[in-house]
């Protein structure tokens, strides 16, 4: 009977790809195999000089800095974290951090990783949307990397406005001083893992490194699920 109810709701609310919108074969979850076969990588994990780790130079030191996709407007990967961002598709986010838990967990740059942070977002935008978006992408990675996950040591205090078509100046000006760190005691000399969905200038990411590289022995490396630089 529970089969037939089943069969009877996949008719009427069909399950389909979170990148493309395709129907999902009954082999397939959040993400058809096409879109994972054809989603564009980076390979930046293996690369030291990479791109979105030269955003940050000068600006930050960071031990390594990745992203596991290329972003690009109405690309597959934008589908996929606007699913997860504004459609309440966590499923979308967890696809997204375990394919960068796989390629973080073979590269040395990111070895010795012992605690993931996501980017936090203000107490009112989680109740807006439910849950922090780099937060679920986290999840997925611990399903491939042996590192701890932490929520609470590095928050966000004061609520701004949306960085999207900000200047790279305006964005950081936007979240200049406005995270803090609590308990930094117990993440003293950890190597770090600054979680986000997308980098583009690099400031909040910047923002946050400046407010985790004050605590005594810490390296702080960053991965992001998608660049907009290549």
């Amino acid at each position: 009977m529970k089969r037939i109810f089943n069969l009877f709701l996949s008719l009427l609310y069909p399950e389909v790809c979170a990148a493309c919108g395709a129907l999902l074969q009954h082999d397939e979850k959040v993400v058809c195999l096409s879109c994972q076969y054809l989603a564009p990588k980076t390979g930046y994990e293996n690369v030291g000089d990479n791109p979105v780790a030269r955003i940050f130079w000068g600006r930050v030191h960071l031990h390594a800095a990745s992203a596991t996709f290329f972003f690009a407007k109405k690309g597959r990967i934008q589908h996929l974290i606007h699913e997860l961002k504004y459609k309440g598709n966590q499923e979308a986010g967890l696809f997204l951090g375990e394919e960068m838990g796989k390629a973080l967990h073979q590269s040395a740059f990111f070895s010795d990783i012992d605690v993931l942070i996501p980017v936090p977002l203000h107490p009112k935008k989680v109740k807006v949307r439910g849950y922090n978006q780099s937060e679920i992408i986290a999840k997925g990675m611990m399903r491939h990397l042996p590192a701890s996950l932490s929520t609470h040591h590095l928050v966000r205090a004061v609520a701004t406005e949306t960085q999207t078509k900000k200047s790279r100046e305006a964005r950081w000006k936007n979240v200049k001083d406005i995270f803090v760190v609590n308990r930094a005691e117990e993440l003293a000399g950890k190597h770090l893992l600054l979680i986000d969905d997308v980098i583009t200038t690099g400031s909040t990411i910047e923002a946050c490194a400046q407010k985790l590289l004050e605590i005594p022995g810490v390296k702080v490396s960053v991965a992001a699920a998608a660049c907009a630089v290549n």
